[in-house]
């Protein structure tokens, strides 16, 4: 059967018979046309389904509804993970003409009332209801409360095999079952079903119901579980219906997000896929990156790394100070370098006593002023001091004895070369990664708190629009004074078009620290993948997962797990195409079968 016969469409007016066989004509014989396109490989009209190419569908329609309709009841079928169709046809009635049918049949349930009584008989419950119902209805259609609609609903399944639809239908039919909702296969009506759940608006079934507006309402299908929106990036595939996720992170009250999953889980391939998307669409990118996992992704899109160790010839100081902005006071942007200063040189110095913390705000004040960095005038452009400036000053206060000792270790010891150097590093690119994987395990929490404050520095010197991705953030969760840092930075970002995206699989020890549930309450996304048996009452808890969601993240496949924008979340498969995969994978293997091909073309 020709394809536009089947979908009800005429063919075009053959040539005449004895017409000449122009070229052009020739070259039209071979289009391709849209119908060819999508048109099966093969059709079979069977009695109670069809065989399309090599899959199967089945088509069925409602005979029957109970008395009374509750909102969202074909929800359930709507977020099925199963491959269907279904059509809705509404056609509607003249009230006039409805009100008359009424009225005839009001007319015989009175009688029929009426003939039991005179009889004798006890009264049947089932007339009375009726008689009731169609009063209340005949009132609503007077009043143009309601209107009448011929209401058709048809599903056509899709299934591999007869037994595999079989199965389908089963399932199908035992939810609306279940609702007193009936149906029945369109029995050697296989064809018409079919083209009657196309997006073609023809109802060739006609097996229709009569609906008021009301119970009509309740069947509304665009309830579906959706994260669908006008513009954004794809995150993934939505697991409930095989929609995209599509989703603007810059759209929402804050721009932050958290990623909690086990290691191997697909949780930093979900993010390299979120960053380069985030690119395509002008978005500058700084990644913190605890084992330059992120390395080929920023020479693949012309961003620069910067490798962060004892060794390394990229510097940061943490002396540095903005340029002061007209809206800003110099001494606000003194009084908060000051404060945060402190807060590194806890961690640095192993924690300060009250006297201790006192001495050190006191040396770093003084230290700033031998520059003529005060708070009085405007200290752009003017060099900061380095680590060695603020030890002499230490050096020379009373009860510092102490401080100067376990100072001397960043200034003249082993880690000398880290922090006391100028500042060298320039990030006026759109993608920057620093890498920390060289840096000494003991040093990643202080070298994650200078990179974070330069970045903060930059963020609130010139105004764009960036994510910053902290990849392991538990490192910065370990010491109060950079877990509040980060706090303060994913609060105040949205002020400076900033979106904080912070990952950890360690999540028991995230949640334990004090800044770690507020810094996920002020986070609009979530992203849960594969979690371990360990860790999941705790997500459960902190969620308000129900047992499904828990069970779904425990067996979870790599890339798959919970998406929350919002107050919405959905199931998500994150995916991506082949080329995006080449750059952002992480696959060992895979890796090393890309540098093999690789070095086989640079050979050839």
């Amino acid at each position: 059967m020709a394809l536009l016969d089947f979908l009800g469409k005429n063919k075009k007016d053959e040539a005449p018979a004895m017409a000449p066989v122009l070229p052009k004509d020739i070259y039209a014989e071979g289009e391709l046309q849209l119908a060819d396109a999508i048109a099966p490989a093969a059709l079979r009209v069977g009695p109670r389904e069809l065989e399309l190419g090599e899959k199967v569908s089945r088509t069925f329609y409602t005979i029957s509804y109970p008395r009374f309709l509750v909102d969202s009841w074909f929800t359930p079928i709507i977020n099925l993970d199963k491959v269907f169709d279904v059509a809705i046809f509404v056609h509607p009635i003249e009230t006039g003409s409805a009100l008359r049918g009424f009225q005839k049949k009001v007319a015989e349930i009175e009688s029929q009332i009426s003939d039991r009584e005179e009889k004798g008989l006890v009264r049947d419950p089932m007339l009375d209801t009726a008689y009731r119902d169609l009063e209340q209805l005949r009132d609503q259609l007077q009043q143009a409360e309601e209107h009448i609609f011929e209401v058709g609903l048809y599903i056509t399944l899709y299934g591999d095999s007869k037994e595999d639809l079989d199965k389908i239908e089963g399932d199908v039919r035992g939810i609306l079952d279940a609702k007193l909702v009936y149906t029945k296969p369109a029995l050697f009506q296989q064809e018409q079903g079919f083209r009657s759940t196309l997006p073609l608006a023809n109802d060739e079934l006609m097996v229709t119901s009569k609906l008021n507006s009301s119970p009509l309402s309740s069947i509304f299908p665009f309830v579906s579980f959706d994260l669908t929106s006008d513009r954004g990036i794809l995150y993934g595939i939505n697991r409930h219906n095989a929609s995209l996720i599509l989703f603007d992170r810059f759209s929402l009250e804050n721009y932050n997000s958290v990623v909690f999953a086990k290691s191997g889980s697909g949780k930093s391939y979900a993010v390299k896929l979120e960053i380069l998307r985030t690119l395509m669409f002008g978005a500058d990118v700084i990644v913190i990156d605890p084992e330059r996992e992120y390395e080929n992704l920023a020479s693949a899109t012309g961003g620069r790394t910067f490798n962060i160790s004892l060794s390394s010839e990229h510097h940061i100081n943490p002396f540095d100070l903005p340029p002061v902005k007209e809206d800003e006071e110099p001494s606000d942007i003194l009084r908060s370098n000051i404060i945060n200063l402190v807060g590194l040189f806890r961690i640095m110095l192993g924690g300060l006593t009250p006297e201790e913390d006192a001495i050190v705000d006191r040396a770093i004040t003084e230290t700033y002023a031998l520059k003529d960095i005060t708070g009085d005038a405007d200290f752009t452009g003017v060099e900061p001091p380095l680590l060695s400036d603020f030890e002499n000053v230490l050096s020379g206060m009373e009860g510092s004895e102490s401080l100067v000792i376990r100072l001397s270790k960043y200034t003249h010891g082993t880690w000398a070369g880290f922090i006391n150097q100028p500042t060298n590093i320039d990030i006026n690119k759109q993608f920057i990664v620093f890498s920390v994987r060289d840096m000494e395990d003991e040093l990643k929490p202080v070298a994650m708190y200078i990179i974070t404050h330069f970045i903060w520095n930059a963020v609130r010197h010139e105004l764009r629009k960036r994510l910053l991705v902290i990849d392991e953030a538990w490192w910065m969760m370990k010491s109060e004074d950079t877990a509040s840092f980060l706090y303060s930075v994913a609060k105040r970002g949205r002020k400076y078009y900033l979106g904080v995206a912070t990952i950890t699989q360690d999540v028991e020890d995230f949640l334990k620290s004090p800044y770690g549930r507020p810094i996920l309450t002020n986070s609009s996304m979530q992203l849960l993948l594969k979690q371990s048996p360990t860790t999941i009452n705790v997500l459960k808890e902190t969620f308000n997962l129900t047992d499904e969601e828990k069970f779904l993240l425990l067996e979870s496949g790599v890339g798959e797990g919970l998406f929350f924008a919002g107050l919405k979340h959905v199931a998500i498969k994150v995916v991506a195409s082949y080329t995006e995969d080449q750059i952002i994978t992480s696959d060992p293997s895979q890796l090393l079968q890309i540098k093999q091909e690789k070095m086989r073309n640079e050979a050839a």
